[in-house]
């Protein structure tokens, strides 16, 4: 197996890793709160992993400052790649906006940033009341 550097990735594949290292803490988290319902397994991790919640994560903690300049280069590479996939559900802008989010949770992940990646994900859970 070649060693993968972050740094020069294809940006969609870093979202390719960000969702689902993002699908699994979400789904940790929905649990460690006590659900134990299929159905509220879904439902509620839907309200961290959808497109638009995750275009709403960004922008919001981009107007609060709270990433690096690193880091939002990061996330404009993800925003900006050509994806051959359309949304289904979304508008192509959100959809851009939540494939740059996974990309950079992607990279925070594949560069051992965890620390930095468990941040983001606490003040997300904090934007997002369940």
């Amino acid at each position: 197996m070649t060693e993968m550097n972050p740094k020069i990735m294809p940006p969609l594949a870093l979202a390719f890793v960000g969702d689902a290292v993002m699908s699994l803490k979400m789904r940790e988290y929905v649990l460690s709160l006590g659900y134990t319902k299929p159905n509220d397994f879904q439902r509620l991790t839907v309200k961290f992993v959808s497109a638009k919640a995750q275009a709403e994560f960004m922008s919001k903690l981009t107007e609060e400052g709270f990433f690096t300049e690193e880091e939002l280069a990061v996330f404009k590479r993800g925003r900006n790649a050509k994806s051959l996939t359309v949304p289904k559900n979304t508008d192509v802008l959100t959809y851009k906006a939540s494939t740059g989010f996974e990309a950079l949770i992607g990279y925070l992940y594949l560069s051992d940033q965890l620390d930095r990646m468990e941040e983001l994900f606490d003040r997300i859970k904090e934007m997002r009341e369940l």
